[in-house]
């Protein structure tokens, strides 16, 4: 009774797929920390931390996913999507949990209304218009900065910039995607739950903080694709922390602008981007100070397709605005800064495997301690963190 009834579900569906990609790689990494200490006699040099190896995910993400959909009549359709990340280096993570994307959505005429866990509108602009796909080495600095890490398949459980954990993907969403006949034009909207409990009357609120709008995402992108060109904005504004009895909300507010063109021999990208870590306060004094910290970051990027391979190459800057508060005459230190050049080559098999291989460099500038992978730089008080690279050789079979 049991298969039967299994048997009557899968028949209701018009399609399921089980799809995934299983990426692998031979990597390394070194991270180079110097003392700028002076004199020079006190100077005790640079010293590097390195690792070498077996990782997944340097081109694509590995994942293992099902999908599904089903003809309701008259232009409407139902389908779901369950995406599992998967660690095939040491085989620890598998269909465990649906973090990557889990989602339903009702689809017709009028768009698609999608719900569940879903990437965030601005996060879209950072892994399109990135030669690399925010994957590897390679990856784009705004997508490090921002709190992007490959190994976890996610935002980092911590956080981003500003302690945003809704920078890739927001949870308890519900997103609505314009139809796909509009002339080139595309867009979305998102807007995911806090889901925090409310009191009434307000002072019957526990004076715990994050308790009441933390974990809350709304958010938006648009743009135009045609033929050769694809451009998109986005903006989201992710809450990251409050306090009902302070009368402070914590937010990081995310715009960025990306491109693409397609010249044949060649394809360009670009984007612009700046995320805002800020308090609203509810009563603020005209005294108070500004705490508002800035990420500004930009991207450049070309992929040159040569017989059955593709050479990949980006250059991606940051650069922190950190509003230092002064003391009278006090000089404020430097912002911190850093850039990152990655240079690949991808080698396509078949339709669904393919032999990749990527390097790159970041340099840091100003305690800036932004890395391609790998192990972090050496915090002791003595080093200040300088460069960072790293190289991925795998092999990526799709299905």
């Amino acid at each position: 009774m049991a298969a039967l009834a299994v048997a009557g579900v899968a028949s209701a569906q018009s399609s399921v797929t089980l799809f995934g990609v299983v990426d692998a790689s031979i990597s390394g990494y070194s991270s180079t920390s110097r003392d700028l200490t002076l004199p020079a006699p006190l100077n005790q040099g640079s010293v590097k931390i390195s690792q070498r190896a077996l990782a997944n995910s340097g081109y694509n993400s590995s994942r293992l996913g099902f999908r599904g959909t089903e003809d309701l009549g008259g232009g409407l359709a139902a389908s779901f999507w369950l995406e599992a990340p998967v660690s095939n280096d040491d085989g620890a993570k598998g269909v465990a949990d649906f973090t990557r994307r889990s989602t339903v959505s009702l689809s017709g005429g009028f768009g698609e209304v999608r719900l569940g866990r879903d990437y965030t509108p601005t996060f879209w602009n950072d892994t399109v218009f990135d030669p690399f796909g925010t994957n590897g080495v390679g990856s784009n600095l705004i997508n490090t900065a921002n709190g992007y890490n490959v190994l976890t398949e996610g935002a980092k459980d911590t956080g981003g910039f500003g302690g945003n954990m809704n920078y890739a993907r927001a949870s308890n969403s519900i997103g609505y995607f314009l139809p796909p006949n509009l002339g080139g034009f595309y867009g979305q909207v998102m807007y995911g739950f806090g889901e925090k409990t409310k009191y009434s009357p307000g002072l019957s609120t526990p004076d715990v903080e994050n308790s009441q709008r933390q974990g809350r995402y709304v958010g938006g992108r648009f743009g135009y694709a045609n033929g050769p060109l694809d451009v998109a904005l986005a903006y989201g504004s992710s809450t990251v922390g409050d306090d009902y009895y302070l009368g402070t909300t914590n937010k990081v507010n995310t715009l960025n602008l990306g491109a693409s063109y397609d010249f044949g021999p060649v394809k360009l990208f670009g984007e612009i981007s700046q995320a805002k870590s800020k308090t609203d306060f509810e009563n603020r004094t005209f005294s108070a100070a500004n705490t508002d910290t800035k990420l500004s970051g930009y991207l450049i990027g070309v992929t040159v397709p040569v017989g059955a391979g593709l050479i990949r190459a980006s250059y991606s800057s940051v650069k922190y605005n950190e509003n230092q508060i002064l003391a009278p005459f006090e000089l404020a230190d430097p912002d911190p800064k850093a850039n990152k050049i990655a240079l690949g080559y991808v080698h396509n098999l078949s339709k669904r495997t393919a032999l990749y291989a990527t390097i790159a460099r970041v340099s840091n500038k100003n305690d800036a301690a932004l890395k391609v992978g790998g192990p972090g730089f050496l915090s002791n008080g003595i080093f200040t963190p300088k460069t960072s690279t790293g190289y991925d050789f795998g092999i990526r079979h799709a299905f």
